[in-house]
Formats: C-alpha cells, structure tokens, sequence
C-alpha cells in the first residue's frame, strides 16, 4: 500500500493535478480589450503552465470584468491565466513595469 501510495504522489508530482491551477505569472502586452464580452487581446511570452512554449497573439476570457478597467491598449501587464471550462481564462492581472 505504501508503494502505491508513493507512485501515485510521484506521478501527480511529475504531471501536474487535474483541475488544480499550474499558474506562473506570464508578461504581456494588451492589444484590444472588449468589455462588453469579457475578453482581453494579450501579445505574451510562453505560458509554460498550460503547455504554451512560444509567445503569441490570443484572446482571453477574464475571471473578472473589473481587471479590464485597470488596462488600457499598450499597457504593459503580468497576468496568471488557467484552462477554465469556458476557456484559457486571465486569473490575475496587473500592469507591469
């Protein structure tokens, strides 16, 4: 029993949790924000915790509409993102430096 036990805090050690956020705070820059839709336009480096090894253009759902009001085109933001049922979904966010 110890020995399934410990192969099993190994396997979830080296792929990660099903449903338990993987997030690293990613840079980016905003491109087009759309309120009324809840969704942000993001040029961003490689997100690493959702397999993403390159940087990109994407839209992202937003966890809450309020961040959209912190940013404006050109600002430069750190932002955490996540696979949600309703898709790769922006979890936190700030301007960056």
């Amino acid at each position: 029993m110890k020995k399934l036990v410990a192969a099993t805090i190994l396997t979830l050690a080296l792929t990660g949790t099903p449903g338990i956020a993987q997030n690293s705070t990613v840079s980016g820059e905003v491109r087009k924000i759309d309120e009324s839709a809840g969704k942000i336009t993001l040029k961003h480096g490689p997100i690493k915790s959702l397999g993403m090894d390159e940087g990109m253009t994407m839209v992202f759902r937003v966890k809450d509409p309020a961040m959209l009001k912190q940013v404006k085109v050109g600002d430069k933001v750190n932002f955490e993102a996540e696979r949600a049922s309703a898709g790769i979904t922006v979890t936190k966010m700030q301007k960056g430096k």
